[in-house]
């Protein structure tokens, strides 16, 4: 699995590194993403969603959002 720690980077820059990040993978590998930015919690799921790739699960730990998505 795959790790991208994006935590300190400000709205667009983690959905845009997680759309780089996911473009680079095959099918069906997974990547776990850390961000501290707030606006992730809307952007990181839109993208997903637009993208057709699996969230598999989200949560916070504190200010660090962490998503784990699956390429489909």
């Amino acid at each position: 699995m795959d790790r991208l720690d994006l935590r300190g980077l400000k709205c667009p820059l983690p959905a845009l590194r997680t759309k780089q990040a996911l473009a680079r993978l095959p099918a069906g590998a997974v990547v776990e993403v850390a961000c501290t930015d707030p606006m992730a919690a809307i952007d990181i799921p839109h993208l997903v969603g637009e993208s057709g790739d699996a969230l598999e699960a989200s949560g916070r730990d504190g200010d660090v959002l962490t998503f784990r998505i699956r390429k489909r």
